[in-house]
């Protein structure tokens, strides 16, 4: 299956950051066990996105966010030396699209970055939020927020303009290094979560969309 030759391949690599865990015995790991053995059983995509017979949609989205921002982070590290601020002065998908960047605390305000420090504020606000236990519990003591799934819904868009940008203008480089059918794999089971929960707009998903109707027909 294209996961393992991905997890083999990317533990090779340089990382982004490090990678963020589960605890073993909870349930959350238990989850992440039982999804990762879904996906090397060879089981189609969009069935094993969907969620398993009596578990609580919280803690199915709490483990996807964290297992997607791991595989992101590690598909940035592979082009992270060719992305820099001569190379990618913005945060762009082409000439049509540019993210700005915003937090609400340092940047108020919506504000032009190169494409690598935007993607380091981004995946530092990502862990900021998966290692705050009120927005993402560790513990079932611990009720979810109310907000939880719109955290999510945040968390996923901003993670996918990471796909736009590496698919976009460094998608050379993973095809020089042999890692296109694993990006594309980990691209396709994340886009079939996000329409299996309706977590993104078409609107946010345009800049990928031709290529993801080519990708995405099984």
């Amino acid at each position: 299956m294209a996961l393992n030759g991905f997890l083999e391949f990317f533990q090779r690599e340089k990382t982004f950051r490090p990678r963020k865990k589960f605890a073993q015995g909870t349930i959350r790991y238990s989850l992440h066990k039982q999804a990762h053995a879904s996906l090397q059983s060879g089981i189609n995509l969009r069935d094993v996105v969907r969620l398993p017979p009596g578990e609580n949609m919280n803690d199915w989205l709490a483990v996807h966010v964290v297992d997607f921002f791991n595989r992101i982070n590690l598909i940035y590290g592979t082009v992270s030396e060719y992305c820099n601020e001569t190379t990618c002065p913005t945060m762009s998908g082409g000439s049509k699209y540019e993210y700005l960047w915003a937090d609400g605390d340092v940047f108020k305000k919506p504000t032009q970055l190169p494409a690598p420090r935007y993607v380091a504020l981004l995946m530092d606000w990502v862990e900021n939020q998966i290692n705050t236990e009120t927005l993402f519990p560790v513990s079932t003591d611990v009720p979810f927020p109310k907000s939880f799934p719109s955290l999510c819904k945040k968390i996923l868009a901003r993670l996918f303009r990471v796909f736009v940008h590496v698919y976009i203008h460094h998608f050379d480089r993973i095809v020089s290094i042999g890692a296109e059918a694993h990006v594309n794999t980990c691209y396709k089971h994340f886009y079939y979560f996000i329409q299996e929960f309706d977590l993104m707009s078409g609107k946010e998903l345009e800049p990928l969309a031709v290529m993801t109707a080519q990708m995405c027909k099984d």
